[in-house]
């Protein structure tokens, strides 16, 4: 199913192997690894980005996505758009990889009640607490890797002052203020296009919308990116989901539902195996709880490996 979607910013899927224990995908060679390093990476990962390139990588990801959501013949929700599962080529191209194939059966049936699969910091609200997923969940996933994209910081792990949360709590603060320019990568110094990066933040808040009903489809995300169509200015209401969705309280949330996680897989195993607790096939480092320190949450498949 994978290696039949074909677009030019889908990561192809030339094979697999099933043999034994080797379970393996192969992809096409993507000579500059992921966003996430190029961003976020060491002194030999790390790519000084221009914003031309930015922008084409943002467009980018954003027309993967709306192939996947409306015009491939299986209609797929990602489930798990993140700096890491965007490939760059040769040319800096992004290319989306780790495809969840979410599948949007029918077109009157547009959302799952789903076990939830995903990055902490890149879920959207209603996912993230309910399991209700619909291709708005990466939407939303968009919105926040777009502001990384801004501002070479990564939602998970920034920290200005404790009056943040995260990169996105900072974003609505800046937004308040009317001071949007803040947020723009200070590496970039004077050298990029201040409509396009406003136009990037404005429509980066707007796909992260607390209700998902707000947020646009892909389509339209593409032509406000390229300046076809106006971005309306919304402030997003998080009360629909408590006090205040960025708050301190959102944080508590997250690391209460980290400790009982954690707790589950310290009473599935005797003290003396826990060595690879955290360790899995599905790159334990990438699940980000709000604090820096990552944590595996993967407690389904430690379960059906019990039985």
């Amino acid at each position: 199913m994978i290696s039949g979607l074909q677009h030019p910013n889908l990561v192809k899927l030339y094979g697999c192997c099933i043999e034994g224990d080797q379970l393996l995908l192969v992809y096409e060679y993507m000579e500059n690894n992921s966003l996430a390093k190029a961003l976020f990476g060491s002194e030999t990962s790390f790519l000084m980005l221009d914003w031309p390139t930015r922008d084409k990588i943002c467009v980018g990801i954003a027309r993967g996505l709306a192939f996947l959501h409306e015009e491939s013949a299986i209609r797929i929700v990602h489930r798990d758009i993140k700096g890491t599962n965007v490939l760059l080529d040769k040319d800096l191209s992004a290319k989306i990889s780790d495809i969840g194939l979410a599948k949007l059966k029918e077109e009157e049936n547009t959302h799952f009640s789903t076990r939830v699969a995903g990055t902490i910091g890149y879920m959207a609200p209603e996912y993230a607490l309910w399991g209700y997923l619909t291709d708005k969940a990466d939407v939303y996933s968009f919105g926040v890797v777009a502001l990384e994209i801004v501002s070479g910081r990564s939602n998970s792990s920034y920290r200005t002052t404790n009056e943040f949360v995260c990169l996105l709590d900072w974003a609505h603060v800046v937004q308040k203020k009317g001071n949007l320019m803040e947020m723009v990568d200070p590496k970039l110094q004077s050298e990029f296009n201040k409509e396009e990066a406003e136009r990037m933040i404005k429509l980066a808040l707007l796909c992260t919308n607390a209700s998902p009903s707000l947020r646009p489809a892909m389509s339209e995300v593409v032509s406000m990116l390229e300046g076809q169509t106006s971005i309306q200015e919304m402030i997003s209401d998080p009360s629909i989901y408590g006090d205040d969705l960025h708050s301190k309280l959102l944080k508590g949330h997250y690391q209460q539902v980290m400790d009982q996680s954690l707790n589950r897989k310290q009473d599935l195993f005797p003290p003396s195996d826990k060595s690879w607790i955290g360790n899995s096939s599905t790159s334990a480092h990438d699940l980000y709880p709000i604090n820096p320190e990552s944590i595996n949450l993967n407690i389904s498949e430690t379960s059906s490996l019990i039985e």
